[in-house]
């Protein structure tokens, strides 16, 4: 039906990256009740243990350790972004192009800079960096002083999936402007937070997602936070 059609072009938020730069890093939402908003995208785990990783409707957790784990459903987040994945635009690069010029292409086939895509990247990759961020203890630092230590990890040609968002300008301190991108290993037991890649042969794929919901968490933390500037220089 078209009803079930539109509703599968929702980007579906949990919290914000503002309340998460900040040092909100304990959520109330379950992976049980996000997997019912979408079967694909990423985020990060309660007390910031790791990067997640959703694909096809599983869920991943990148420790410190570089290492995927299976996710059960009564862990919790405290920010996280999906949708259900329909592709409405499919290409393959069968050039070696780095990470920019990956983002330069797909942009260039967008049809608007104005609404929020979700991003597939699939196929093998000659060079991959990601992070992982270790788990914290309260009183939580902000999340730039956490991404000061990152462990980092360097793949070389592997085949997996590159996956996230492309967001509006306007989408700024709600979540990251640009593009946001995880990865995770063919084997499901390596990945993170993309911080460069080089392609090798990939098929890219976007699905437009023009309709943004977001759940707040009830949680009196936020209100207390200092959300000067300072906080996002």
């Amino acid at each position: 039906s078209n009803q079930a059609e539109q509703n599968n072009d929702v980007l579906f938020q949990y919290s914000t990256l503002g309340s998460l730069m900040a040092g909100v890093f304990d959520g109330e939402m379950t992976f049980a009740a996000l997997k019912e908003q979408g079967d694909f995208g990423l985020g990060t785990f309660n007390t910031l243990d790791g990067e997640m990783i959703e694909i096809d409707h599983k869920f991943y957790q990148v420790k410190s350790d570089g290492i995927a784990y299976p996710v059960s459903d009564d862990m919790k987040t405290p920010f996280s972004v999906v949708t259900f994945f329909e592709a409405d635009q499919t290409v393959t690069v069968e050039e070696s192009l780095d990470c920019d010029q990956l983002k330069a292409y797909i942009d260039s086939l967008l049809p608007t800079e104005n609404i929020p895509y979700a991003v597939k990247v699939t196929g093998t990759f000659s060079y991959m960096k990601t992070r992982s961020v270790p788990s914290q203890v309260e009183p939580y630092p902000r999340l730039l002083d956490v991404l000061a230590d990152q462990p980092t990890f360097e793949f070389q040609s592997l085949d997996g999936v590159m996956l996230g968002f492309r967001l509006p300008e306007y989408m700024d301190l709600a979540n990251s402007p640009g593009y946001h991108f995880h990865f995770i290993n063919d084997a499901r037991d390596a990945g993170g937070h993309v911080l460069g890649c080089q392609v090798q042969k990939v098929t890219g794929e976007v699905d437009y997602t023009d309709t943004w919901y977001t759940v707040l968490p009830d949680d009196q933390a936020f209100y207390n936070v200092d959300m000067s500037d300072e906080q996002y220089q």
